[in-house]
């Protein structure tokens, strides 16, 4: 496989340093970052996600940070024919390209193909958020159940993107989404040779960085970025809203926690998350190097 068709993925759990190392390889291989953490997409959030700072974005070219609006629900299959032109436009242009992220599942699409569904029409698409704004998760399941007894076995009526995205099919193509996933998977780069690394530390050591990030970027801002994102009184299921410390911290607007309680259940939650990560990598990629910082 020649070296202009590969890919880089650098993963691992929030915090462990992943940013800090892809900008070592992309300075030495002339590399482009490309975003591959779901919550970094957004742009209402860049210092609560821990996007890259100004600085870092100038010293090397990144791609796919703050480009939708919190308003906006990405999915797995519409980050990867997004990073999938990215990474066609990095070869094009003679750079490597580094996908950079926690986001494994996303990522694990890339690699493997998504199902060949038809694309949803935005029309149909929004008329589904707002039903299931108007009625609950709850009704919209029910209402769900009867048009694909199928998917809606494998749901529950938590599952709000997974959910939304299953009803957008069906109602669609008049075929669950079971039916089309049964069929092989389209690759999107199949000319792609990844290389995966994934970047690890110690327990206590990544927990104990975790902790004190959250109470760095309250100092460079998280608390403003949440309370104009709380302002726009978007739905609770929306992607941003569940990003690691926006519930907390509009608990503790709100009156419900008081900020210390609001920051240690925030770094709770992420390090939990954190464990979650490293369990998937463990199972799903192993066959990535690892990397020990």
């Amino acid at each position: 496989m020649r070296e202009s068709r590969t890919v880089t993925v650098i993963t691992g759990p929030t915090c462990s340093g992943k940013s800090a190392y892809a900008l070592g390889i992309a300075q030495k291989k002339q590399g482009v970052i490309i975003n591959a953490d779901a919550m970094q997409l957004y742009r209402d959030l860049p210092v609560l996600t821990a996007q890259p700072t100004a600085e870092e974005q100038a010293n090397v070219p990144h791609r796919l940070y703050s480009v939708l609006d919190g308003a906006d629900m990405a999915t797995a299959a519409r980050w990867a024919e997004m990073a999938a032109a990215e990474i066609q436009q990095a070869w094009a242009s003679g750079l490597a390209p580094l996908l950079v992220g926690g986001t494994g599942m996303y990522v694990k699409l890339l690699m493997e193909g998504i199902a060949a569904v038809p694309p949803v029409p935005e029309a149909l698409r929004t008329a589904l958020r707002a039903r299931m704004a108007e009625e609950g998760n709850a009704a919209f399941y029910g209402w769900f159940q009867t048009r694909d007894p199928v998917m809606a076995a494998r749901l529950k009526p938590g599952d709000t993107q997974r959910l939304l995205r299953a009803a957008e099919v069906i109602e669609a193509t008049g075929r669950s989404l079971a039916d089309w996933q049964a069929q092989p998977a389209t690759p999107l780069l199949p000319e792609a040779e990844f290389r995966l690394i994934a970047i690890l530390r110690e327990r206590p050591a990544l927990y104990a960085r975790i902790d004190a990030r959250f109470l760095v970027m309250l100092e460079q801002g998280a608390l403003e970025e949440v309370r104009r994102l709380h302002a726009r009184h978007l739905s609770p299921d929306l992607p941003v809203m569940r990003s690691h410390g926006v519930p907390e911290l509009i608990a503790h607007m709100e009156g419900r926690l008081s900020l210390d309680d609001a920051i240690a259940k925030g770094q709770q939650n992420t390090r939990h998350y954190a464990k979650r990560q490293m369990t998937w990598l463990r199972h799903q990629f192993p066959q990535a190097e690892v990397v020990r910082l």
